[in-house]
């Protein structure tokens, strides 16, 4: 192998980029992987929250998040970084009968695949989160297994892993074009130079239709951006990150937790949501999240805001990621629209992904991950997304 070739080409840094390039350095394949930003998570990965939950509604997802879960536990003693992972779970309170009757339906299909979840009474709600609103509280679910980390600090460690093992990355450099010859890819062209390959994978983010179009693959993929906070540190008063899914004046739902280094960290689903890739701050933001998240949780109101940012989630028509390989293009292969949640898929997906190119198939059961296809029927809403 020279400087220019590669057996895999990853376009994307971010949430599925890094840990791919990594499990492909270590199962033995020479990558290089090509962002246009100017280093590692730069794109939507740096605006996430931290949230990290195996508590979905689809197979395929639970799944991948499970093992995303079991890497991220064991990061630090595996490989030695801090990633500021705590196992606080998750806790959605809920409030209305229709809303009770959602989530306990899901626990049959959350139970079939591995999920440790129960419902759980009002009295041990307001033990997890002292303080919690009261009035109409019927209960909830609680999925004490799942957790948080600090984005930054778990990108930074997938990227120096990657690069102990030997994956090259280049930043500031941008893809132009991708060669198919004989129904296989063949190289990568960029605006700097131009690489021989034998795979390529689009872990583009909110990019992902552009660079599905250079071998004319269509990707339903429509970002949307969603804005993000954190506070001053406070004396910690709660663990689980709880998921608020009242629908409420310009708000579908809200979350929060308190990180490992005692902020709290919050987001919220704009209702109308906001099509586009625009990253600047909304002014209707701070006015909307915080009265919902203090109409929940009272304890909030004199905590003081430290910051605040916005970012995009590459979007699909059911909420679903979409993973796999172009027939007609042997050898690219795309793992799009993590819809806000790469953080989270990332690296149980980057096990799939190795699982596709070195195999021809993904570590999760064949089954579920038909899910995941570009060919599915776009018509079914995943019911947690």
């Amino acid at each position: 192998m020279n400087d220019k070739t590669y057996d895999l080409v990853i376009v994307g840094a971010g949430s599925i980029g890094s840990p791919t390039a990594l499990y492909a350095q270590r199962a033995g394949l020479s990558t290089l992987v090509l962002d246009r930003l100017a280093s590692v998570g730069q794109g939507e990965n740096k605006a996430a929250i931290g949230g990290i939950r195996a508590t979905h509604s689809d197979p395929a997802k639970i799944i991948i998040c499970l093992r995303s879960l079991k890497i991220l536990r064991e990061w630090q003693s595996k490989e030695g970084d801090d990633i500021g992972w705590r196992q606080g779970g998750y806790l959605f309170p809920i409030y209305t009968e229709k809303d009770e009757e959602t989530l306990r339906g899901l626990l049959p299909i959350q139970h079939r695949y591995g999920l440790n979840i129960a419902w759980i009474p009002p009295d041990r709600i307001k033990q997890l989160v002292p303080g919690i609103r009261e009035q109409d509280l019927r209960g909830g679910t609680y999925s004490p297994e799942d957790g948080n980390i600090s984005p930054l600090q778990v990108s930074s460690a997938f990227y120096f892993a990657a690069l102990k093992a030997g994956a090259k990355f280049h930043f500031n450099e941008s893809v132009r074009s991708i060669v198919v010859h004989q129904g296989r890819v063949n190289q990568v062209v960029t605006d700097q130079d131009r690489y021989t390959c034998r795979f390529v994978l689009n872990a583009a983010g909110s990019a992902a239709p552009e660079v599905g179009q250079m071998v004319g693959l269509k990707l339903p993929v429509y970002p949307d951006s969603h804005e993000a906070g954190i506070t001053e540190p406070v004396s910690r008063f709660f663990e689980p990150l709880v998921v608020d899914i009242r629908t409420t004046a310009g708000a579908k739902n809200c979350y929060f937790y308190q990180n490992s280094i005692n902020r709290v960290v919050f987001c919220l689903t704009p209702e109308p949501l906001y099509p586009g890739i625009d990253h600047r701050s909304h002014s209707s933001f701070l006015p909307i999240v915080s009265r919902k998240m203090v109409d929940l949780l009272p304890r909030l109101a004199n905590i003081r805001i430290r910051r605040v940012w916005r970012g995009c989630y590459p979007q699909t028509p059911d909420g679903m990621p979409i993973v796999g390989e172009k027939p007609e293009a042997r050898g690219y292969f795309y793992a799009v629209g993590l819809c806000g949640q790469g953080l989270m898929l990332g690296p149980g997906l980057a096990q799939d992904l190795i699982g596709l190119i070195l195999n021809g198939k993904p570590v999760t059961e064949e089954a579920a991950f038909s899910s995941l296809s570009l060919y599915r029927d776009f018509g079914k809403t995943e019911a947690l997304k």
